[in-house]
């Protein structure tokens, strides 16, 4: 007679700082490369905290990382307070999703049953999977296209559609390397927009993003990464400051309050 083991049940709710998952001392290899040299970093609930910097900075091996999806050479990734090692994949799956970079799939499944993988973990009913697919594809406006091929669609189209399995899976920290990277400009606000939301009733959002604008007009905190280690951590208005930015960039950056709001902008300095 062989067992068959319980599937495990979701973590309950978090109360609003709750330290969901942390980087401590974290180093990573990639090959014979370190990429990632003594990264300290907390991901806390309630909150959205953008991974920003430069191209090769390390802002995607570090998102990874905290997925448990790349082994750290030393220091350690803990999620819910246990080190990273310790959860099984069934485990990790309802505690966190990821949205990687590009979102590619080999056979034509539809952009239902795309979005319905991010059920895949959880053991509810039939009706509880329904409603959760239909609210995650309604949140990235893709109800539209429900029936479509997921190769199909556009890049951006594919991009939302990703997210919205992400959504599904409900869990309480969500991962997401560069959502708005192939996005128009509505759909870029509408995915910053679900991430606030999302930290909103409660959930800890990682985000990757280029873009300076949306990580000071939605992240909660920033984190500044460069060469493989933080350079700053904090509110967008503490660390998003013209020395750092255009030391970090390599690039002359200006930092302005915004004229009807007093928010801070970030532009490139031009000379046109």
């Amino acid at each position: 007679m062989r067992l068959l083991r319980a599937r495990p049940t979701p973590p309950g709710p978090a109360a609003p700082g709750d330290l969901l998952a942390e980087a401590d001392g974290l180093h990573v290899r990639l090959g014979t490369r370190e990429v990632l040299r003594g990264v300290d970093v907390e991901v806390r609930a309630g909150e959205v905290l953008a991974l920003v910097g430069p191209n090769g900075a390390a802002k995607s091996t570090l998102l990874g990382a905290l997925a448990a999806d790349l082994p750290p050479a030393a220091g350690v990734v803990r999620i819910h307070g246990r080190p990273a090692t310790q959860w099984t994949a069934p485990e990790l799956a309802l505690r966190r999703a990821v949205l990687p970079q590009a979102a590619t799939l080999s056979f034509p499944f539809a952009v239902e049953d795309v979005v319905r993988m991010g059920r895949a973990p959880h053991a509810s009913s039939p009706a509880e999977d329904d409603l959760a697919v239909a609210e995650a594809m309604a949140a990235t406006e893709v109800t539209g296209f429900a029936a479509r091929p997921f190769s199909a669609l556009s890049g951006g189209e594919r991009a939302r559609v990703a997210l919205a399995r992400v959504l599904a899976q409900r869990t309480p920290l969500l991962l997401l390397d560069e959502p708005t990277a192939a996005l128009d400009l509505k759909h870029q606000e509408l995915v910053l927009r679900l991430c606030r939301d999302r930290a909103a009733a409660g959930d800890a959002v990682v985000v990757v993003l280029h873009d300076l604008g949306l990580a000071a007009a939605y992240a909660h905190r920033v984190a500044i990464l460069r060469a493989g280690r933080v350079a700053a951590d904090g509110p967008p208005d503490e660390v998003f400051n013209e020395r750092l930015l255009t030391e970090v960039y390599d690039q002359p950056v200006e930092v302005l309050p915004h004229p009807r709001t007093g928010a801070i902008l970030v532009n490139p300095k031009r000379n046109l």
